[in-house]
């Protein structure tokens, strides 16, 4: 009995597999799949594409509290408002400070010497306030929606 019903087994599988033989594999794109928007983001076929993360540091020049640190603090804002409104700053933001770690960039860009360029227009940079530490970074294409979502979030 139980090698009838192995020889049973066996046989399903091969008639389910013959029968399958001629017909092509079903098309396992999620229904939500959107090409044109993946195209759009620079998306691969994960969903995912190339930045540079960039962590900014405490840098050899502290600049005193005063005018001039207020300045080149709005340079740096304006900096990040451009890049950002230019498609190529995704994310950027503060850190607490712990050793030395005071901000993120995150660059539209898989290639650090672009990211470079990006960075050094940034007064906090120019000034020797803080320093660059440049990673190749590999995330969602959906990042680079960031900006547009936050300018929706933006009450001021």
């Amino acid at each position: 009995m139980r090698r009838l019903a192995v020889f049973i087994v066996c046989g399903l599988f091969l008639f389910s597999s013959y029968s399958r033989a001629g017909q092509s594999a079903p098309d396992t794109t999620p229904p939500s799949y959107d090409a044109e928007m993946a195209k759009s983001l620079g998306a691969d076929e994960r969903g995912m594409r190339g930045f540079v993360l960039v962590v900014l540091k405490t840098g050899p020049n502290k600049v005193p509290e005063g005018p001039v640190r207020k300045k080149m603090f709005e340079g740096h804002f304006a900096n990040m408002q451009r890049l950002a409104a230019e498609k190529k700053l995704v994310v950027a933001g503060p850190l607490d400070g712990v050793d030395g770690w005071r901000g993120v960039f995150v660059f539209a860009t898989g290639d650090i010497d672009q990211a470079k360029s990006y960075v050094a227009s940034d007064p906090v940079i120019i000034n020797g306030e803080m320093v660059a530490e440049y990673h190749k970074f590999y995330s969602s294409a959906g990042l680079m929606m960031v900006n547009d979502i936050h300018n929706k979030l933006l009450k001021k």
